[in-house]
């Protein structure tokens, strides 16, 4: 091969200035839109998270009353900040255990109550959320808070497995 096209055949192969520049400014726009809603929503807000914590304990707990042919219960307690699961066939020693060593919910939200059908609301002490081995549960509504005054609303239905969740405070209609 002569020496001139082995030059030209190299200078082929590679890119020019510009077209890493348009390439470069192109991943900075895209990055430029995605971190700070990937900052946003994945980082900075526990309260997501911890509805995707209580929704996920609540799926868990349906299945293992069914499996298990035991009745579970999910424990909130809104002024210790925690929630906690037992079930029928645990010792004392066992249920407090499970007390003691809780889930703790993040300092930047708070369990406002938790509010049964008949308007009875806990918001100190402790509120508990049967599972049955059939498959149900206790219909309850479970209220949260951010810092930032952000309100969240999670339904459980008896028989849907499924939680709904509202982006306020929903209280039972009388």
């Amino acid at each position: 091969m002569h020496p001139a096209n082995i030059q030209k055949a190299d200078a082929e192969k590679g890119y020019t200035l510009i077209e890493l520049i348009v390439v470069i400014a192109l991943i900075g726009i895209l990055l430029s839109f995605t971190i700070p809603r990937f900052h946003g929503s994945l980082l900075s807000d526990n309260s997501n998270k911890t509805v995707r914590r209580i929704v996920l304990q609540v799926q868990h707990l349906r299945q293992n009353a069914v499996r298990s042919r035991k009745m579970h219960t999910l424990h909130i307690s809104p002024d210790s900040r925690k929630m906690w699961v037992t079930n029928e066939g645990m010792s004392e020693e066992d249920a407090e255990a499970a007390a003691d060593g809780g889930e703790e919910f993040p300092e930047d939200v708070d369990i406002t109550d938790v509010e049964y059908p008949d308007n009875e609301k806990i918001s100190y002490g402790e509120a508990r959320i049967r599972f049955s081995p059939k498959g149900y549960s206790d219909k309850v509504m479970i209220h949260l808070e951010n810092t930032d005054g952000e309100r969240k609303s999670l339904l459980i239905e008896p028989f849907l497995p499924n939680i709904e969740i509202f982006d306020d405070y929903v209280e039972f209609e009388n």
